[in-house]
């Protein structure tokens, strides 16, 4: 099972970087966030009926679940500001100001890999270090009622992915 968890977690992380790369071309369907999500629940499942696992399987777990979640939520981030406002996410031929909240899906890589790490290293605090330094850095920024918006909804389903990513990791310890 840990097998089957593992290739997961690696698909995840694959898929997302797909997803992304065409997303630069194409507005993220929301099919794709949708199948991330399932293959990240089954991962979960499977790791939550397995055994404890060796020290090997353990570390590249970690890793994988690292790379899930700066790989797949970008499109789970996507798909869930255009299921929120589809003009505002700026998909699918919806309008949207390039000023507004220009580099977030940069500062999203950047964010769910320390998000990640910070809890996979067992310090949890530093979730509140991290968005706080991005909302200190967005700050001027989100005065616009739809930036704002923007923010939020993004920051929240970033950093949920990257904890449920990190879950399945901490799942396989048993």
């Amino acid at each position: 099972m840990t097998t089957a968890v593992l290739v997961l977690l690696g698909l995840v992380a694959l898929a997302g970087l797909f997803l992304t790369l065409r997303g630069e071309r194409r507005p993220v369907v929301a099919g794709g966030a949708v199948a991330l999500v399932g293959a990240l629940a089954v991962a979960a499942v499977l790791s939550w009926l397995g055994e404890q696992v060796g020290e090997g399987a353990l570390q590249a777990g970690a890793v994988l679940a690292v790379l899930a979640a700066v790989g797949g939520g970008g499109p789970v981030a996507t798909a869930v500001l255009h299921a929120a406002d589809p003009a505002a996410a700026g998909v699918s031929g919806g309008p949207q100001d390039p000023d507004i909240l220009r580099g977030g899906a940069w500062i999203g890589v950047l964010e769910r890999a320390a998000l990640a790490v910070a809890l996979l290293v067992g310090w949890p605090e530093g979730l509140a270090v991290i968005l706080a330094v991005k909302g200190l850095g967005r700050f001027s920024e989100l005065r616009a009622p739809a930036a704002a918006e923007r923010f939020i909804v993004g920051t929240l389903a970033s950093a949920l992915w990257a904890a449920a990513c990190v879950g399945v990791a901490v799942l396989l310890r048993g």
